[in-house]
Order: C-alpha cells, then structure tokens, then sequence
C-alpha cells in the first residue's frame, strides 16, 4: 500500500472502495486510518479521491507539510487513467464549468444541479481505442468534486462503472465480460513541489483488477 515516505509525508496505493477520509462519508474503515495504523503516526490528507477510484494519494506527517503541500497544490501534475465508453481526441482540453456540489435529486420545478458553476479544466489524450471504447489519461488543471467524470461525461465518453455519470449498458458489460465491478479510474502519477524542496515524484502501477479487464477487452476488441 506504501509508495513512498519521507519524514514529511506517505504517499499510499488507494484501493477502490475505500474512501479517503471518514468524514467524507459514512464509513468505520477509512484510508486515512489504514494509513496512520500503518505508519504509527497521526496523518493529514492532501487531496482525495472518489470512492470508486484507486491510486495514489498523499498525506502529509505534520502541519507545516501540509500546509506546504496545499499552497503548492496548484503547481502539482497528477496523471490518471480510465477507461471511456466513446474514444475522445487524440489530445483535448476540457474547459467547462461543473456544479461546486454533488447533484441534487429532481425536485418540481427544479433541474436537480445546484445553480452555482466553478471553472474546471481537464486535459486528456486518447492513449488506446478497443472497439466502442478507449483508454484514456487525463490530468486535471483544478480539483473540482468528481471533475475528470464530468468533463468525460460533457463531451460524451463517459467512465466505464460509473454509476453516476456513466452508462449502465456498458457498466453491465464490463461487469459480465470482463470481470470489472468498479470505477475504471487510477491516479498513476504525481508530481509536486516538496516541502523540503525539490519536487516529489510518485509513480503507482495500474491496480489489478483493472489491468485484467484492460487486457480482457483488448482481447475482444
């Protein structure tokens, strides 16, 4: 589960299915607990990832790191992959508003979105196509909720298991053909100033589970 730790900070192999933080929902098993059982140490949370998705995420030992690690934040470049129903362009950057909070439910007279847009941009390129589908790897300019599955959604390439956003045919698909029950979202990469200077880089191979169905659908597609 361990990447990478310094006297600063731990960066961690999130599974999918864990969320990051306790507070962030109703869960008892949590990642920030796992971590800080892991290293016998109190652990503050940089970032956070979607429930559904895995790869790396950063924690900082103290709060001087983690106030480091969050006023550098905007210089940071973090790579995930995930797999799209739809193939994208080779190369695109995604500059559209999304809702500041999750989506309402339907209400009369109402839309569902919150009316309040932020600014969010993502960059992708299309790395791989397999017949309907791609592999893609996005890197997003700001950290807006759920902003790489939105932007993929808004230009009609929706994530692969995202029950959300995405499209149950195909969610079903990959359930049934291809062995994948979740989210097909992984952050490989990050890069980030250190507190102590110099930049940390994290690399985090692809979790299994997805691997296998990447290799299942290349296989069919």
């Amino acid at each position: 589960m361990i990447l990478h730790r310094d006297a600063r900070c731990v960066a961690v192999d999130k599974p999918s299915g864990v969320a990051t933080h306790r507070g962030w929902a109703d869960d008892d098993d949590a990642l920030l607990q796992r971590v800080r059982d892991a290293v016998s140490a109190y652990v503050y949370p940089v970032h956070r990832l979607d429930r559904g998705a895995s790869g790396i995420v950063l924690f900082a030992l103290d709060q001087e790191a983690a106030r480091a690690f969050s006023e550098a934040w905007a210089e940071a470049d973090k790579r995930y992959l995930a797999i799209t129903r739809g193939h994208p362009p080779a190369h695109l950057v995604i500059d559209h508003p999304i809702p500041n909070a999750p989506v309402l439910r339907k209400s009369r007279g109402g839309d569902g979105e919150p009316a309040e847009r932020v600014p969010a941009v993502t960059e992708i390129w299309c790395k791989e196509t397999f017949g309907r589908y791609a592999l893609v790897e996005a890197r997003p300019h700001t950290g807006r909720l759920h902003q790489i599955r939105r932007h993929l959604k808004h230009i009609a390439c929706p994530l692969i298991g995202d029950v959300r956003y995405g499209k149950g045919e195909h969610n079903r698909i990959f359930r049934e053909q291809h062995g994948l029950h979740r989210l097909a979202l992984h952050c490989t990469s990050l890069r980030v100033p250190h507190p102590d200077g110099g930049v940390l880089a994290i690399e985090c191979a692809l979790a299994p589970d997805l691997a296998v169905a990447l290799a299942s659908v290349r296989a069919t597609g």
